[in-house]
């Protein structure tokens, strides 16, 4: 691990923002798209969000500073975060994964199947997916626990986008000031956080593999935002 991820809290260089996504959870296996549905962790996401906090803690034993932890609402989020050992966390609604809109709690071949050709979220998102894959529904997932499912209109990548760079916004002038500032939230909406982090077109974000309970490390170097670590 290199020097720099254990830089003390508070250095007179800018700080690290450091991004973890939840565990596992069962849609994360079948391959479901997982938004604003509260699917909870499994019991291997549980597991993995205490192996991925022992991991975050080797690369920053100092930790992050109270009012330095942001996280999703959504429960899968939550869990991992408190798991990981960083309870003491702000909710921002803003980190909330993308909202798929009709293609919640489908499989891509399902949504695919449904709109009569090859569909790639990053690509088309949902705004343009049939009437026929909206409503709500009710799912039974692993452990025998249900989920309600809610199918609206969903977001476009450039309103997500527009999310991430809020939080950006928001927690910069800490990272600047010297902090090292956590986000705990999902896999999509996180690459989304990076590709405005470098300034770059969000779709972007797709060539960023981000598995669950691994974190990332966003930075400066030379006065230009960069990917300092990924996916460990």
């Amino acid at each position: 691990m290199s020097d720099y991820l254990t830089s003390g809290e508070g250095a007179s260089n800018p700080g690290y923002l450091v991004l973890l996504r939840h565990g596992q959870t069962a849609w994360s296996v079948t391959g479901q798209y997982t938004g604003r549905t509260d699917v909870p962790l499994n019991v291997e996401g549980r597991r993995q969000a205490l192996d991925g906090g022992d991991r975050l803690r080797k690369a920053f034993p100092n930790g992050f500073g109270h009012g330095h932890v942001f996280c999703s609402p959504l429960h899968r989020a939550a869990e991992t975060a408190q798991l990981a050992g960083y309870s003491d966390f702000e909710r921002l609604d803003d980190l909330m994964e993308w909202d798929y809109g009709p293609a919640e709690g489908h499989r891509r071949e399902e949504v695919s199947a449904a709109l009569g050709h090859e569909w790639c979220v990053w690509d088309e998102g949902p705004e343009k997916l049939p009437a026929s894959l909206k409503g709500d529904w009710t799912c039974t997932i692993d452990e025998g626990r249900t989920v309600n499912v809610h199918n609206g209109d969903g977001e476009t990548v450039e309103q997500a986008a527009a999310r991430a760079r809020r939080v950006i916004d928001k927690v910069e002038p800490l990272i600047l000031a010297g902090h090292n500032v956590l986000f705990v939230a999902h896999a999509h909406i996180l690459r989304i956080v990076t590709s405005q982090w470098l300034g770059v077109d969000p779709r972007e974000g797709r060539l960023l593999r981000f598995d669950t309970a691994h974190y990332s490390v966003l930075g400066y170097y030379k006065n230009d935002r960069v990917i300092e670590h990924w996916n460990d």
